[in-house]
């Protein structure tokens, strides 16, 4: 039984019902925004806007099925998160041929390694495993083949990209995981939670950058800076209503879910600058929701959010 008296099970639904009824209602919005647009700024802005409902279903359907089909589905669903992420950054970062089994380690060794330590919950040896195990083993495996052309560029590449897509993405899962149960929660749940908190982020600044419009950030030219203000306090405003899913008290969801929001905003400021030190354009198109394309962008919140949310409740509640 959770706060307010609510069964765990019945508050996950009450949340999907919720998720599903709003997600019904910005796509209704988003389909009258669309024939109203007057300018062609507010029309892309309004197709962002689409394409983020849009990514909520996936959402929504991902994580029904993985909750019913219990930790191990969740696992997988981010694993194969996590290898369309890296495999979409390696797209971006183009490697020698003779950086072809420093790449095999990194899909083919890294992902389901740090996803199965995580699976037994050796939750010591999944924040060491990627940062300084496989760290000090890429570089001696490139450093083989001899190939001294940009090595130390190559070598940061590949690191970087394991680091984001693998080991980053990797702690929302492994939130799943933790005991909350004398907290009158659970794990999936605070999952469930930091997910919502790291969409409505993402898709708050969007929809009121459209409806608000202003000077665009420069980091991300489809938000503007009083769209993210706003949906930022949109967002703060959540995360206090949905208190009652976490351990937390009042106050301390505020500071977790600003926490989450600052965290977001970083990592789409990290990755949108990665993208455009590599002369990538910031992908606008309608259809960049599929998990195969876009999906560094998707996930460029989430990156950053995840590690320091796990972090932020192991230091304060699980000691």
């Amino acid at each position: 039984m959770m706060r307010l008296g609510i069964p765990i099970e019945a508050a996950y639904l009450l949340i999907l019902t919720c998720l599903i009824f709003f997600a019904a209602v910005a796509t209704g919005y988003g389909q009258w925004a669309s024939s109203r647009a007057a300018s062609i700024q507010q029309q892309q802005r309004i197709r962002i806007v689409n394409s983020r409902v849009r990514s909520s279903w996936w959402l929504i359907g991902i994580f029904a099925v993985a909750f019913w089909l219990g930790q191990g589905a969740l696992l997988v669903v981010f694993a194969f998160i996590s290898f369309f992420l890296l495999r979409e950054f390696i797209a971006l970062t183009p490697t020698h041929y003779t950086d072809h089994w420093a790449l095999v380690i990194a899909f083919y060794v890294a992902i389901p390694v740090q996803y199965l330590l995580i699976a037994y919950e050796q939750y010591l040896f999944f924040t060491i495993f990627i940062p300084v195990y496989l760290f000090l083993l890429l570089p001696v495996v490139m450093a083989a083949s001899h190939d001294t052309d940009r090595y130390l560029e190559r070598v940061a590449k590949v690191q970087w990209g394991i680091m984001l897509a693998i080991f980053c993405v990797s702690h929302a899962p492994a939130i799943s995981l933790l005991d909350f149960n004398r907290f009158s929660s659970n794990g999936p749940l605070m999952l469930v939670y930091f997910l919502m908190m790291v969409f409505f982020a993402d898709l708050f600044a969007v929809l009121m950058s459209s409806i608000l419009g202003g000077r665009p950030l420069q980091s991300n030219p489809n938000k503007t800076v009083k769209g993210t203000l706003a949906g930022s306090a949109m967002t703060l405003l959540c995360g206090l209503a949905l208190f009652w899913l976490t351990p937390f008290r009042l106050w301390q969801a505020g500071l977790m879910t600003l926490a989450i929001i600052i965290a977001a905003l970083m990592g789409d400021l990290v990755i949108s600058s990665v993208k455009k030190s590599l002369g990538a354009s910031y992908r606008s198109a309608e259809d960049d929701v599929y998990i195969t394309r876009g999906v560094l962008e998707r996930m460029a919140p989430l990156t950053f959010a995840a590690p320091v949310f796990y972090h932020l409740i192991v230091i304060f509640f699980m000691n």
